[in-house]
């Protein structure tokens, strides 16, 4: 506290609270957050290549994350990023499911494998009681890309 001398008698001058918000450290973590998720949200796409065919349909909105049960170039059947054989398929949804038939599950096939490969993914999912299947199809391409 400060004494201020005041016509020969000592006063007390009372500190009143700084009322202002220093923001600067919230900025700064702001940044990093930030550049954190800049780095790390393409490495959360799924990790298998294909090559998708074109097709002109509107986008799937939903509020739950879908599995994505791919099909690539040789025909091999991948759940998320890790390839499973097409009798182990089944099982493994429901695994992590746990049963729940209404999770939306988007089957991506390489443009260049045969229609029947990924219809029987289709069909072992859909016997299986899974409702909320979907193809995956790239958007076409627009004049000059």
């Amino acid at each position: 506290m400060a004494i201020q001398v005041h016509g020969g008698r000592f006063r007390r001058k009372r500190f009143t609270p700084m009322s202002e918000i220093n923001v600067t450290p919230f900025v700064d973590v702001m940044l990093v957050l930030l550049v954190v998720f800049m780095i790390a949200a393409p490495l959360l796409s799924v990790g298998v290549p294909v090559e998708l065919p074109r097709a002109v349909a509107p986008n799937l909105q939903g509020l739950d994350e879908p599995l994505a049960v791919t099909i690539d170039e040789e025909g091999k059947i991948y759940l998320q990023e890790k390839e499973i054989e097409l009798g182990d398929l089944v099982p493994a949804l429901i695994a992590i499911t746990n049963g729940n038939q209404e999770r939306r599950i988007f089957v991506r096939g390489d443009r260049t494998i045969a229609y029947g490969r990924v219809i029987e993914a289709m069909g072992a999912i859909n016997a299986a009681g899974f409702t909320r299947v979907a193809l995956v199809a790239q958007a076409p391409a627009r004049v000059g890309e």
